[in-house]
Parts: C-alpha cells; sequence; structure tokens
C-alpha cells in the first residue's frame, strides 16, 4: 500500500509561506528572467491564466485583477521542500522523495484506518510547514498518482486525503481518465495506444498486458498491471547515481562580449565542480553550449556546442573551467547576442572508484587537487556568497538572471530572516499562589 503526498501548487504556496497577505489571491511564479509561468495558485488558474504562459503576453491583460506575481526563488523552494520531508520521513516506515514537491509513502501493514491517517498528515504538514498538500493511496504507485489528482481536484469526501479502495465505483473513475493523464504515458504513447483503440485508464488496465509489451515494451506492460492493482514499481529507497549533471541559465540580456560568456561559462562550470564533490563522483567529459533566442526575428540564430574528454576524471573546478573555456573559444562566433548557454558534465562514475591513469598528462590532478577542492567548499559554505572564486567568474556580471519580483530568502540568508515585532501590550495571566505569564502579541 502506498501514499503520494503531493504539496499544492508548491512554488506559489512557498511564496504564501512568510507572506499571508497572498492568501485569497491569485498567485504566479515565474521562471528564470522573469519569463514564463510555472507556478499557479488556484485563485490564478481560476483566472485563466494558462500554465507555460509567456507572462509579456497576459501581463495586459491581467492588469487589475489583483495578481501577485513573483520571481522565482529556488533556495527558498528547496528549503521548504527538505523540510516537508523532513516531517513525512517520520510519518511511515519507509519513504521516496520523487520530485522537489512528491514523495511516496510505505503504508503497507500500517494499522488503522488509511484515510484518517492520511488526512493527519496533511494536517501535520500545513501546521509545520505551512504548506498544503494532498494525499492519495492506492495500493500501486500509479493508482496512488490517480488518487492524488482526484483529491487534488476536491473528489475527496474526507478533503485532501483520498484512498482508491473507497472510491464508489473505481472503473467507473478510469473510465473518466485520459490515456494520456496516466503517471508514465507520454504524448507519443498516447497517440499510439489511441490508434489501438485505447483512449481511458479503463481501457488500458483491460488491454492485454502482453499485446502492450509487444508494441511498447516492458513500461507500459507494468503500467497496465499497475492499473489492475498489481504492485510492478517497488520504493526507490536509495536514488539510483547520476549520469550527468546539467548548469545552465538564461541571461538576464543579450550577451556579445566572449569575457562577459567565459565569466558566465565559468560560474557554471565551478557550480558544476561543487555538485559532483558534494555527491561524490567525477566526470570522465565536460559540454558546452550557448545559443541565442530562438524567437528573435531581427538577428540571426544561432546554436552550438562542444564536448572535451576529462582524462582522468576529475571533479577539480579549475580543471572544469579550463574544459568548459577552450570549448567555449571553438564555438564562440563574435556580433551575435546571445541569450543562454550552460555546462554539462558527462559520464559520472563515483569519486573513489575511478580509473587511474599511470602517465598523467594533468599535474597536480589526484589526491592534493582534492584536498584543495575540500578547502575551497569549506571557504565557500555559506550559500550564495562565495569567499574565494576564480578570476574568470569575475569578468561580468551582465549575463546574471532577471528577478525584480523575487521574494526574500527567509530560510537560508540571515540578513532575509523576517522579523518579529513583539506589541507593547500584554496579556497576562495570574492566579493566586502562580506566577504571571506574559503573552505578547506579535507581528509579522
Amino acid at each position: 500500500m502506498f501514499a503520494l503526498v503531493d504539496c499544492n501548487n508548491f512554488y506559489a504556496s512557498c511564496e504564501r509561506v512568510f507572506r499571508p497577505a497572498l492568501e485569497g489571491r491569485p498567485v504566479v511564479v515565474l521562471s528564470n528572467n522573469d519569463g514564463c509561468v510555472i507556478s499557479r495558485s488556484n485563485e490564478a488558474k481560476a483566472l485563466g491564466i494558462p500554465m507555460a504562459a509567456p507572462w509579456f503576453k497576459i501581463e495586459e491583460r491581467l492588469r487589475g485583477c489583483g495578481v501577485a506575481v513573483c520571481s522565482s526563488n529556488y533556495a527558498l523552494y528547496g528549503d521548504l521542500s527538505r523540510r516537508v520531508m523532513q516531517v513525512l520521513a517520520g510519518c511511515a516506515p519507509a519513504l521516496e522523495t520523487y520530485s522537489i514537491d512528491e514523495c511516496f509513502l510505505d503504508f503497507t501493514g500500517l494499522p488503522g484506518d488509511l484515510t484518517a491517517r492520511g488526512l493527519d498528515i496533511a494536517r501535520t504538514v500545513r501546521q509545520w510547514t505551512g504548506i498544503p498538500v494532498s494525499v492519495g493511496i492506492a495500493p500501486t504507485k500509479t493508482l496512488a498518482k490517480l488518487a492524488n489528482r482526484l483529491a487534488k481536484k476536491g473528489r475527496s469526501p474526507a478533503g485532501p486525503a483520498l484512498e482508491w479502495a473507497r472510491l464508489p465505483n473505481p472503473q467507473e473513475t478510469l473510465a473518466g481518465i485520459a490515456v494520456e493523464d496516466v503517471w508514465g504515458i507520454a504524448k507519443r504513447w498516447g497517440a499510439r495506444l489511441r490508434a489501438l483503440g485505447i483512449a481511458q485508464a479503463q481501457a488500458l488496465a483491460a488491454a492485454d498486458p502482453r499485446l502492450l509489451r509487444r508494441e511498447f515494451g516492458v513500461v507500459v506492460e507494468r503500467i497496465c498491471r499497475e492499473l489492475q492493482g498489481v504492485s510492478c514499481l517497488p520504493l526507490e529507497l536509495v536514488p539510483p547515481p547520476r549520469k550527468q549533471i546539467l548548469v545552465s541559465r538564461s541571461f538576464g540580456e543579450r550577451i556579445r562580449s566572449f569575457a562577459e560568456l567565459r565569466a558566465a561559462v565559468s560560474v557554471f562550470a565551478a557550480r558544476g565542480g561543487r555538485k559532483l564533490r558534494t555527491q561524490r563522483l567525477c566526470a570522465q567529459a565536460i559540454s558546452v553550449f550557448l545559443h541565442t533566442s530562438p524567437f528573435d526575428v531581427v538577428g540571426p540564430r544561432y546554436a552550438n556546442g562542444a564536448m572535451r574528454p576529462l582524462d582522468p576524471p576529475t571533479r577539480d573546478s579549475g580543471r572544469l573551467i579550463r574544459a568548459a573555456v577552450a570549448g567555449l573559444e571553438g564555438i564562440f562566433r563574435a556580433g551575435l547576442a546571445y541569450q543562454r548557454a550552460g555546462v554539462l558534465l558527462l559520464d559520472l562514475v563515483p569519486a573513489d572508484a575511478r580509473q587511474g591513469v599511470l602517465f598523467s598528462a594533468v599535474p597536480g590532478d589526484g589526491a592534493r587537487a582534492d584536498r584543495l577542492m575540500d578547502c575551497l567548499d569549506v571557504l565557500n559554505r555559506v550559500p550564495g556568497r562565495p569567499a574565494v572564486r576564480y578570476a574568470g567568474e569575475l569578468l561580468g556580471e551582465r549575463w546574471r538572471m532577471r528577478q525584480r519580483r523575487k521574494s526574500p530568502a527567509c530560510t537560508t540568508r540571515w540578513s532575509e530572516l523576517p522579523v518579529v515585532r513583539a506589541d507593547a501590550a500584554c496579556l497576562s495571566v495570574a492566579a493566586a499562589g502562580r506566577s504571571g505569564v506574559c503573552l505578547p502579541r506579535i507581528s509579522l
């Protein structure tokens, strides 16, 4: 028995935690550089604001509707996600963090009413973190996803938790769900399934699993069996090792200077190296890419990338920066206005299992470089405020993202912590033979 706990409108809900005045107002969160809508509150959905809509196209239409517009604040979202997962870790014997706002819990063998347990989880998470969640409970992960979807849409009489087995007619419910809305069914697979006459989740559950395996492979066969109530997808208690790390950003303004691009790529490579060391990995290759805006109707369009092998594998930020800059020099074209660049670290291997090189052409790579990187990470332990940086990172700042509507980092930066002020008046509770207790009125 599985429970899927999913945070409702997660980014928008995070914005409301420390800004209670946003409760009841339409809230949208924009992507990097305040580009497209990536999260909407229920009130914003009711206004017809579509997901992924470019904000500049709908801003005028929504003027006067009281919409609160927020730049993405990933430091806040990541920290609140960590807090939610910490709360959920105490609610079940095992869990799998599926994404930043979703988590599977193992309810197998737990005594009592599972719906009541799900409601208690929703109340606890809301009270302890301020984030509203929905809970779907079912004998398979796929059905738990569907139960969670129904709970979010208000189909549960109990509130934010829904147990699949308590639906009045589960087959009728499956008949009302399009096959593309089933977890794991991509749009292309949905079109192929419809061509076979399978348009709803009920038809997929009733299909012959052997036929599905022959036509689509084992993945769709497993989804079919999961819809039938046969669990085929256990919890992943240990996350699978990562095969690549991507660090990329859209620029706050168009960049033409090689020095500015070099600064951006150097920062991306340094961040990639820090991620490698945090996860105890090494990269065997690095790819750098850049491109102009695909929507530019005036200037020429250009996109290119370059890959450099790393032999021996490394997690040394200095080597990563040098390789990335060398790749950038080969693909840079003068006179173009670049909109985005990025660094991709490939073929990752465990740091303690990397293959050594007898005659290494890279001086200093090894234990000495590892000690240097460990020292660098200690000096730069404060997020967002590195004490020591490579000179190439300081060649320009114009590439950095626009975040004109960014909320404070209320949980990760001392200078932006919320300030609580106590009222001068106090409520005293006094009784004969007992000491008084002063309870100040506070405002955020």
